[in-house]
């Protein structure tokens, strides 16, 4: 920084001090800030995210910018910049210890300056970078690895040193929807696990998945009694066998070709041995959920070939049943009492006949999902089911629903106990009336990763449980994510799944505003980084757009057979993270025969190369690689494989020993 300038700044003298009069100083918030990205609120002109005045480590500014992480600004200079200037830290009102960022920024793809990891209470760092000749710069606040709560952070005394014009806020760099996948071929190819897990004597429906040209004939060889099955549709039925491993081989021919696979019906105690896979309604159409909107979804599953690469839960989060009247205006036409004379639970208006609902997933071949909390009212504010678990489950039960997502919602106003007690008892209430039912019920722990439930989840009867907060309030925050969860694997594996929320490709809703269904702000390269982490890290696969706006694009993304395969192993490992330089990572996947799934990423934002080292990874010197995405055959590699990544990407290899 220039020494008079610093001076200037230090004693408060004035916007004008230290600069040339060929140069114009424009602040930062003077830009077009609609274009600026960030993980909670709005940014603010010359005050916090909050809306108070800018303080960092004590000290005050009277201008600047306030945001919350992760936060992305994309400035074109043309070239006309010389200098940008600021002092950077987290504001002082963020009110909490956990409250960290970090600072960076960078010019036509090289990074200028990086502030490391700042923390409440830390004095502001200065910033003065040279941008002489620089055609674009972006600002950018991350959460320095830990999650987003707090991080307000300040641009304080954000200034642009122009030679002439002024900088404009742009959008992020477009890039192009290339479809990396190939369309499945006309022969069959049956996809999905190998596996799946019920209870003795509970109603038993799996779909055969299977891509291919139709018609086509299925067949069995080992179908135990009490199971039938639908040789056209490809729809196994009817009563779990007896307690034990039944192994099966399924067939499926048409005009083409047969395809034949081995799958083992594993009767006894564990439910969902590999991820759950299916769709969600919550990220599309928050509280404008119908009973249409459910089956339509159901029947898109088929059509669009969902279900044919191993999707087949159908699931309705919040504001199916009644909200409580008074409450958000939004919800009027949902409002009435909760319950009927004997208790028993209502649903609304919108849903007429839920047993009519699940019969027309069943008749599909698919499960039905339903949603409620622990508390007296769930998140939106509709009837919970505190007080009538058991009728309630039993309800859920008679309904058909084949799947329970349990949201903490509003326990804590009831909850008692203390430590991980208050936290687990209402799981493991539920979880025991769960085991109870005449049906299998996946059961999820919605309860945002409180008390370290992935610790304890499956002590109560948890199938998978939520390691953090909604994603829809931090899809920027994808990488961190996908990081935070590698770091749980020993807690993961068949029939306990740690679960980083929903896939948020394609059309989705703002989870702020709720409101109607949008393109994903993320790009194309970060909504295949999106796929390629949740597969890798065997997490469950719900997506969570909306179905009738399904595209190519994004079919490619959700059904690539070989990434569902990786997420689908039988094994049930979680990748291995191995950080690399930068922010460049690896995600290393064991799977069950004897191959390795291996993720290569760049978090940054700019490109980057990353190394597959076969030695530093384990792996014997050479390692026959294949494109996961691509769906080709790359060769034999020695000593390792490298890339060179855009912004925010990855790949997936699949290796194999090799001599």
């Amino acid at each position: 920084m220039r020494p008079t300038f610093y001076l200037a700044w230090c004693l408060g003298l004035g916007w004008w001090a230290g600069l040339g009069n060929a140069s114009e100083s424009v602040p930062l918030g003077s830009l077009d800030l609609s274009l600026m990205r960030q993980g909670w609120g709005r940014p603010r002109i010359d005050r916090a995210v909050t809306g108070k005045p800018l303080a960092i480590g004590g000290r005050r500014f009277d201008h600047g910018v306030g945001t919350h992480a992760r936060s992305t600004l994309w400035v074109r200079l043309d070239g006309r910049a010389e200098r940008f200037q600021a002092m950077v830290g987290v504001d002082d009102a963020a009110g909490n210890r956990r409250a960290s960022v970090r600072f960076r920024l960078y010019a036509d793809d090289e990074k200028l300056f990086d502030s490391g990891r700042m923390t409440l209470g830390d004095p502001p760092k200065p910033v003065d970078v040279d941008l002489s000749g620089r055609r674009s710069l972006l600002l950018l606040v991350t959460d320095a690895g830990d999650g987003i709560d707090f991080d307000h952070a300040n641009w304080a005394e954000a200034r642009f040193i122009m030679a002439e014009g002024r900088p404009v806020a742009v959008k992020a760099p477009e890039e192009p929807r290339v479809i990396l996948t190939p369309k499945p071929g006309p022969a069959p190819r049956i996809n999905g696990p190998t596996v799946s897990g019920c209870r003795p004597g509970h109603p038993f429906l799996y779909r055969i998945p299977t891509t291919g040209e139709r018609p086509m004939r299925f067949s069995v060889e080992g179908l135990p009694p009490g199971l039938q099955l639908d040789a056209e549709n490809g729809i196994l039925s009817g009563v779990a066998p007896p307690r034990g491993d039944h192994v099966l081989t399924l067939r499926a021919a048409n005009r083409h070709g047969e395809a034949r696979r081995r799958f083992t019906i594993r009767s006894g105690d564990l439910l969902a041995l590999t991820p759950p896979m299916g769709w969600n309604h919550w990220y599309a159409h928050y509280n404008r959920i119908t009973d249409a909107m459910v089956r339509e979804a159901a029947d898109l599953m088929v059509r669009t070939g969902m279900a044919d690469a191993g999707y087949q839960y159908v699931n309705i989060d919040d504001c199916w049943m009644r909200a409580r009247p008074g409450g958000n205006p939004a919800n009027r036409d949902r409002e009435g009492s909760f319950r009927d004379a004997s208790g028993r639970l209502l649903p609304n208006r919108y849903f007429p006949d839920m047993k009519a609902l699940t019969d027309h997933i069943h008749a599909l071949g698919l499960k039905a999902g339903i949603y409620t909390s622990p508390g007296p009212y769930t998140c939106a504010g509709f009837a919970g089911s505190y007080q009538h678990e058991e009728q309630d489950a039993a309800t859920f039960a008679e309904w058909g629903f084949d799947f329970l997502k349990y949201d903490w919602c509003s326990y804590g106003r009831v909850a008692t106990g203390e430590g991980r007690e208050r936290l687990m008892k209402p799981y493991r209430l539920m979880g025991d009336i769960l085991r109870r039912q005449p049906r299998d019920i996946v059961f999820n722990l919605c309860q945002y990763g409180m008390g370290n439930v992935w610790e304890w989840g499956a002590r109560v009867g948890g199938h998978s449980w939520r390691t953090g907060g909604d994603l829809g309030f931090e899809l920027d925050n994808l990488f961190e994510v996908a990081k935070r969860n590698a770091r749980l694997r020993q807690w993961h594996g068949p029939g306990h799944w740690n679960d980083p929320d929903y896939i948020q490709i394609g059309y989705v809703g703002n989870a702020r505003q709720t409101g109607e269904p949008r393109p994903c702000p993320l790009s194309p390269n970060e909504q295949y980084a999106f796929m390629s982490l949740w597969c890798l890290l065997a997490a469950p696969l719900f997506y969570s757009g909306d179905m009738t706006r399904l595209d190519e694009f994004t079919l490619n993304i959700l059904c690539n057979p070989e990434l569902i395969e990786v997420d689908q192993d039988p094994l049930g490992r979680c990748g291995r993270l191995v950080e690399g330089p930068g922010e460049t990572f690896l995600l290393v996947k064991e799977l069950a025969d004897g191959s390795r799934a291996i993720g290569l990423f760049n978090a940054d934002e700019v490109p980057a190369t990353v190394r597959a080292d076969w030695r530093a990874l384990g792996l014997g010197p050479k390692q026959r690689v294949r494109d996961l995405w691509r769906q080709q055959e790359l060769g034999v590699f020695a000593d390792g494989y490298t890339a060179r990544l855009p912004r925010r990407s990855g790949m997936v290899l699949r290796v194999w020993e090799a001599r």
